[in-house]
């Protein structure tokens, strides 16, 4: 780890982080404006943006920004299974 304006940065972590590419981030949240208590969320969309102090994601309910500092966990993921239409009607 290395020091980064007072904050401890894991050098290269999450390098796939980069435009394009689908993912889910799990990140920490405020406990006490939550609704249900819950201390982390997640954001699972295509990556708009990343640079050092954030990521942004197109996620199903809009572009959301994530702190790089409060993620915790990030993995890549593969594109949504297809749906398929039902039998066509009579």
């Amino acid at each position: 780890m290395t020091e980064h304006e007072g904050e401890r940065v894991r050098a290269g972590w999450a390098p796939f982080l980069q435009d394009g590419r689908r993912v889910v981030l799990r990140y920490v949240i405020d406990r006490e404006a939550s609704p249900h208590g819950e201390s982390m969320s997640d954001a699972l969309g295509t990556i708009l943006s990343a640079d050092e102090q954030s990521v942004q994601v197109m996620t199903k309910r809009g572009e959301m920004t994530v702190p790089r500092a409060l993620i915790i966990a990030a993995k890549e993921v593969p594109p949504p299974p297809v749906r398929r239409r039902g039998p066509a009607a009579p």
